[in-house]
This record gives C-alpha cells, structure tokens and sequence, in this order.
C-alpha cells in the first residue's frame, strides 16, 4: 500500500525524519518496502512571474515573454500558449531541466528570438491531460520557488507491506492510528458537515440483503443534480501521488476516501437503478454479467450480486456493472457504502482473475461501523465538488449488527511471555492508545477492541500490541535454557522427526555437496497426474491461490523437478540438490482428515564432477545415488538398506525400493525420459525419497556402542569372482558376513567391476580386511582363512575364480 506522508500529517502532527518515521513503521510490524517520490521529475521545474508578454516580430501566434525567476534571474522564452499574459505565475522549465518525456531543455532560436526555457502546460508537466494552453500558478507564489513546493504535491510516499491480518492499515487514517498511538500525538478527524435535502431519499430507494452472512451491512445515500467533470487540482495531484488514475469528480471522490479511511465505495446512475430497490443476492448459475470494464463474465451462485428490482448491476465487493455507471449524461448517482464477506470476495476474485483496490479491502474485512463514516465523508466531498444535493436519511440495512468483543487479558501474562519488565500502567497506556477499551479486574482485565482491529481476537494478539509498541528491537536478546540428555540421538517426537535430527541431516546433504532447495507445498493437480500418482492420497485446498497451487504435494518430486528446470532454464545443467520438507495425504477417519510425513528428497543430474579437472564427461547414474543413501545410512549409524527392483513405478523406470529390517523407508530411481524432459534436464535425473519419520524413530532408538581403538594392524588380502548376471554384490556380502563370525574378518568392501565386451558375466573384486582383537595375524593364519572363505563362496554360490 502506498501511504503519502503529507496526508499522513494531515491526521497526525509527526514532525521528526522521514527516515526515522520508515524506521518506526517497519518496527512495529508495517514494513517499509521502498521510499518513492512521485513528484522528483518536477524537481528542476520553477514558478516563474511573466513580468512582460509582447507578440512575436515574426510569428502572429508567438509571443515573446520575460520572466523572473527570483533572485534577479531575468529570462526571454518564446511561447504558444493562447492564455499567456503578463503579470501570471506559470510554470517554468529552464534550461538544462529535462521533461517527463525524455527531452532537455535547451537554449534556442524560434523566429529569429532567442529562448531560453519553456512554459509548461498541465500534460508537459506529467500532471494530466490539458495541453490546450499553460498551467497558471496561484498569484501568492513567490518567484524561484521549486513547483513541488509550489503545488504543494507530495514529496515521498512510502510503499508498505501490510500483513493479511493489518486490514485496518490499509488508510492513511489506519497507518496514522499507529503513528499517533507509537509517539503518543494526537489524531485528526475529519470534519464532516452535511447539508440534507429535505427530499427523504428512503421514499425512492429501498435496501433487501437476502444472506445476512454475505452482507452484514448495506447503506446508500442519494445524491441529485450532479455535474460530471474535472477533479480540482489538488484530488487529482494527491491520487496520483498515491498511484491512481483520476478520472472525473465522482470517481476520484471514492477513490480518494477509500484510500483515507480503508471503505470502498462504488457510484451508480440513480436513473439506472431500475424500480427503486437495491437487492444483495447470489448470482444464479451460468448468469452472464458485464463489468465496468467491458467484459462478459460467466458466474456460479457461488458469486454474489447487487441487483435492482430486474437485474445485476454490480459484483460485490469486485467491480461494477457497466450498466449502471456514472457517464457524462448522469445527474444523480446512488452511493454505496456496504460490508461483504471476505471469502465470498475473495472466491470471485481469483475466479474470475479480477483484482482491485476494493477487494483488496474486502478481502482482508472492513470496518463495519466505520463504514458510515466514509458514506459521509464522501458525500460531503461529492456535494462540494459536483454540486449535488444530498437527499436526507441514508437508506440503510443492516441485519447483522456490528457486536464487540471482549477479550481477557493479564498483565503478569504478557510480562511472562514477553520477558519483559512492563508494568501494568504500559500496558493500560498501549491498549488504550490503540483504541480499546480496558475494564481492570483484579489480575484479569476484560479488554474491547475497537471494531477496526478485527485481528484482536485472543489474549496473545493484546499481548503483542504491548510487545509491538514497547518495541521489537528494544527486547533483549535471550538464549533459552535447554536441558540435552546425554544420550546423542533426539528424543521421538511424536511419530514426528525433530528439529534437532533434521537439522544433522541437512548438515550430512550439505557436507556431501548437496544444495538445499525449499520450494511450495501447494501443487497442481495436473502434476500429480503427469507423475501418475494416485487420487484418492490428495489434499485438496479449499481457496487455492491458483490452480497451479490446488492440492498439497503428496511427495518431494514435483518440486525437486521444478528446481531441476529452473536450474536448466539458467544454464545449470549440472544439479546435486536435496529438501527435507512435509508431504501430505489424506486420512479421512483422523481427527484433521491429513496425515502428514517428513521426507528427505534427492536429486542427481549431470555430470558426476563438473567443475574439477579433468572435466571428464561422465555423467551420474543409479550408483552415485545408490551411494549417497548408503552414505546417509552409515553417517547416522543406521543399519545398512536393501535395494529392490521396483517394477512398475508411477514414475521412475527404472525404479527401486528401499527396505530396512524389511520395511520400505523409500525410492529409488530414474524419472522416466518424458519427464526429464519436461524438466529440460540434459542428462537423465536420478531422484530418491526417505521417510525421515521412520529413520529418525530408528536413529532415536539406537544404542551406541563404544570399542576400544584396535591395538594391532589389520592385513588385506583381495579376491576376484566371477558371477554370472543372477548373482548380485548383497547376495556374496551377505554369505561373506556370516562366515566372518567364524574368523576374524573385520569388513569387505568391492574395489573394482569388469564385464567384458559382449559376455554376461562379470568379474567382482573384493577388498577384505583381517585383524584379531588380541595378537598380530600371520600370513598364514590369513591365508587359511581367506582360502576357506574362498571354497564357501564357490561351492554355495554359482561363482567361480578366473583361470590362471
């Protein structure tokens, strides 16, 4: 939201620095996005005082002027204007000062006369549309003085990033109740004096509100005998400052006070408004209904409308209707000043894609008793501007009635939570500066919210309100006393894995070159569906942002291959990324009908080392993948996995299984070609998923054993089988683990893999490694039990040793 601090001033008197006024904004939580200064293109331009106006010798429609530009600057500048004339202040660009288009001014020869500047009309200045002659200055204006200060056009508006749950900030009179209640100044309403019409306005209009839930609140005031046309300076100029487009008196009038005091308004064509009634109603299925900016839009009777006695002539809270706008023809309007519900606004809205400054406000709730205010304001401004007639009563419904709440609140509660010595005169002073009411009780105060701060609901949001004025950054910074068991694994944290395992698995993935990624749990549907992933698993959200965010992931790849593209899109054609993130799938008999898993998601692509030399072109595959897990099992003291071919995966090919003790803790594969290819990956991409629940329930339960360092060496002897294509490494490790219970076999490990061109078999190289516990082995000791070891695995197993 854009906030002028001229106007700003207007409600509050604040007199300190602009940057110390952003500073205190974004500390109390109104964070200050940028400084803009609307106005800076006229920052060269100057009030000058034609002091003479002659014809031009040699042009009939030229006139040659002298101005005085103060502190004695005397220039000659031939102008066109047909309204120039002495002793008129005007706007000047001299030379050297540059236009809103791009264009230097320069000193040139016109005729055969020297000119050194240029008077400004209203579209060279960039202030509107008027190019039929110069802009005339107000006479008071000394000479010299810079046109910003002149026009008094605002000199630096700020943008805000207002939080969802902040809609009373979306005003100036929001923005300006915390500025007031921060420094302690006081606030400046606006006067409002209304000149009725005896003419009652409830004699030809009448207000129905079918829903009551959909529309608390709907009131109008009638307006005759308007006159449609220009803006006065100074509603055009401050729009504009604020990012709005004046368009005529009326327009602007609404617009002007949506911004000041957060209500939007909308104008019909009294003429328009057919039967005298005002109807707010659903729309009814498949309803076509044109808005004000020319388009057809298809509705469900999940929309809701504002209907006259035969038809729609708005959507509420949306936009208007073209059939019912305000032109040049109309002479008396119906102004609406009413309360929407905000999801009913909100569905419409991203519906139908339309977005506007007035959703924007309902969406986020408004001020139902504030309302009125704004109703007045504006008809006031419109009757003073278009010069219309206000007809008396204001023809109102209001079936649910604003009810204030009241919310406890102790002050030892925030001084407990907040860690905070305030005592309970602060306390008081800061709810009471917010607006709210404050009832002291003993220990329990019962507090009132005024009926703008709808966020202020429960005792924790007051205490906040006191934390947020005290100041943010006043509040010391505290480490927490934490108690750890001496035991090095986390506790399990309901069926959950804790923050503290978590965070020991990022420090893994990152120490083995891992990048992390964080991307949206909201997915689409269609990209479940190109994974081939089941339905019945799906999370549905209820207002989806998009319907690119429509469901809630079921698993980590649809991110992890979007992060593949990005990544691909920029060049990156080499990835190792990883996320520990939440996936969802639904449960209908739990309590929350979600059940939610921790996963850890990996990702290769690319070549295996693209950045050492010598920038080999070998590319990673299933046995890089296959050993980060084993590297993950091993760092963390986990048991080591087993790895099942998978057949028919939804979206791998090929694609594995992870067992543990034999339970699947996660996959492993290659994502089908189609998808690489969606991804724009150049080499295929290698992806597994783990349950972090399950690994951090074993981690948590293990035991940790401690040995004594070896005292002597160990001794290494290798061994090369030959295994034909049905014989796997896991088969030969697992017989090779049970005869070392026999010996003193201490590990194996495989050093190399052949398979000669066109045969099935290959050849295995084992490494292995002897040590006894209490003595230093002799060769032949090794020797005898590494020969046995050999005749167990050749007679047990189709293996067999190469011929020498």
């Amino acid at each position: 939201m854009l906030l002028s601090i001229t106007w700003l001033t207007e409600f509050t008197p604040y007199t300190g620095s602009i940057d110390d006024l952003a500073h205190l904004l974004t500390m109390l939580g109104l964070e200050v996005e940028e400084i803009r200064h609307p106005f800076a293109h006229l920052d060269d331009f100057l009030v000058g005082r034609v002091t003479s106006c002659t014809p031009h010798p040699h042009a009939d429609s030229l006139h040659l002027c002298s101005l005085d530009l103060g502190e004695g600057r005397i220039r000659d500048i031939v102008c066109g204007a047909p309204n120039i004339a002495a002793d008129q202040n005007v706007a000047v660009a001299p030379v050297g000062a540059t236009l809103p288009d791009g264009n230097m001014i320069q000193k040139v020869r016109i005729r055969g006369q020297e000119s050194a500047g240029m008077i400004l009309s209203e579209q060279e200045m960039g202030l509107g549309e008027d190019h039929s002659g110069i802009k005339l200055l107000p006479p008071g204006v000394a000479p010299g003085t810079a046109l910003p200060q002149a026009l008094s056009l605002d000199g630096a508006v700020f943008d805000l990033g207002i939080t969802p749950n902040r809609a009373d900030c979306l005003s100036v009179l929001g923005v300006a109740r915390e500025v007031a209640a921060a420094c302690g100044l006081p606030l400046h309403m606006p006067s409002i004096s209304l000149q009725e019409d005896k003419q009652s306005a409830s004699a030809s209009l009448e207000v129905h509100i079918d829903d009551p839930k959909l529309c608390p609140l709907y009131q109008a005031r009638v307006i005759e005998d308007i006159s449609l046309g220009t803006s006065p300076d100074w509603l055009r100029w401050r729009l504009m400052g604020m990012g709005v487009r004046p368009i005529n008196n009326i327009v602007d009038v609404t617009n002007y006070v949506m911004l000041e005091l957060g209500q939007p308004l909308h104008a019909f064509d009294r003429s328009k408004v057919e039967g005298g009634k005002i109807r707010v109603a659903r729309a009814k299925p498949e309803h076509s209904f044109q808005t004000l900016d020319g388009q057809d839009r298809t509705l469900t009777d999940e929309d809701l409308l504002i209907w006259d006695a035969n038809r729609p002539i708005a959507l509420a809270g949306v936009m208007g209707g073209a059939n019912s706008e305000i032109t040049e023809s109309s002479t008396s309007l119906v102004l609406e000043s009413a309360v929407f519900d905000p999801p009913t606004v909100r569905k419409t809205g991203r519906r139908l894609g339309l977005s506007s400054e007035s959703a924007y406000r309902f969406e986020r709730g408004v001020d139902q008793p504030g309302s009125s205010l704004a109703l007045e304001r504006a008809a006031q401004l419109i009757s003073s501007l278009a010069g219309g007639r206000i007809l008396q009563d204001r023809v109102r419904s209001e079936p649910r009635p604003w009810q204030p709440v009241q919310v406890p609140f102790r002050p030892q509660r925030s001084r407990d939570l907040l860690a905070l010595d305030v005592d309970d005169s602060f306390c008081r002073q800061t709810l009471t500066r917010l607006g709210c009411q404050v009832q002291e009780e003993d220990s329990e105060w019962q507090v009132t919210p005024p009926s703008y701060r709808q966020d202020l609901e429960r005792e924790v949001d007051l205490i906040e309100e006191v934390g947020r004025v005290y100041g943010m950054e006043s509040i010391p910074a505290t480490l927490p006393r934490i108690n750890k068991p001496l035991h090095p694994g986390p506790a399990p944290e309901q069926g959950m894995a804790g923050y503290e395992f978590l965070t020991r698995v990022k420090a893994w993935a990152q120490g083995l070159g891992l990048t992390e990624v964080i991307t949206y749990s909201f997915v689409g549907g269609k990209e479940l569906d190109q994974l081939g992933l089941p339905e019945a698993d799906r999370v549905l959200v209820h207002n989806p942002l998009s319907a690119d965010q429509n469901t809630l992931r079921t698993v980590l790849t649809p991110g992890l291959l979007r992060s593949i593209r990005t990544n691909a899109d920029q060049g990156a054609a080499s990835c190792r990324l990883f996320e520990v993130a939440r996936v969802f799938t639904s449960q209908p008999e739990s309590e929350t009908t979600v059940q939610e898993h921790t996963r850890l998601g990996l990702v290769l692509t690319g070549h295996r080392h693209p950045h050492t030399w010598p920038f080999e072109p070998d590319e990673a595959d299933y046995q890089d993948l296959k050993g980060v897990v084993e590297n993950l099992m091993y760092s963390f003291g986990l048991q080591r996995c087993r790895f099942v071919r998978q057949t028919g995966h939804c979206f791998l090919s090929p694609g594995v299984v992870i067992q543990q003790n034999g339970e699947e803790i996660g996959f492993l594969g290659r994502v089908q070609p189609h998808l690489a290819k969606a991804a724009h990956a150049r080499s295929p991409i290698w992806l597994a998923e783990l349950d972090m629940d399950r690994l951090a329930d074993r981690y948590a339960r293990q035991q940790t054993v401690y040995r004594p360092w070896p005292k002597f060496p160990p001794v290494h002897r290798d061994m090369t089988l030959i295994a034909g294509p049905d014989v796997g490494f896991e088969q030969i490790q697992d017989l090779i683990r049970s005869e070392a219970e026999k010996g003193h076999l201490e590990d194996v490990r495989l050093i190399d893999l052949y398979q000669p061109p066109e045969q099935l078999e290959r050849n295995l190289t084992l490494r292995l490694r002897y040590r006894h516990p209490a003595k230093t082995l002799t060769d032949k000791e090794v020797d005898a039990e590494h020969n046995a070891l050999g005749q167990a695995l050749t007679t047990r197993l189709p293996l067999r040793f190469p011929s020498t």
